[in-house]
């Protein structure tokens, strides 16, 4: 898996290309931590590349929901296939996510 980085001051977009399993999973949590330690808590998560998505993946973001949530951050989640959606809905994490259609709707819910 490849995950590829924007900068934009408030936020940063993360753009993971293939699947975000077990063995993927720690790049996506260390490019997620190195944003919370240049105190960035915002991150669009553009799923247009994401094939898969296992558990593991998914536990990647929920276990950065609390400190996301105690900085004013968040997680918003565009370009989703509906494989990996459903995913999401399996474990009911698309009541406790965000997720928009486009990335215009994403720059705007995280403040550009």
């Amino acid at each position: 898996m490849q995950i590829k980085e924007h900068n934009h001051g408030k936020y940063i977009t993360l753009i993971p290309d293939g699947d975000l399993d077990a063995n993927s999973s720690m790049q996506m949590d260390e490019k997620i931590q190195e944003g919370i330690d240049r105190d960035i808590y915002k991150f669009h998560i553009d799923c247009a590349g994401l094939r898969y998505i296992s558990s593991a993946g998914l536990g990647v973001f929920i276990s950065f929901m609390d400190v996301l949530n105690a900085n004013g951050g968040k997680f918003v989640f565009t370009n989703m296939a509906d494989n990996v959606f459903k995913v999401f809905q399996l474990l009911g994490l698309e009541q406790l996510m965000t997720i928009v259609a486009t990335n215009e709707e994403a720059e705007n819910l995280l403040g550009v």
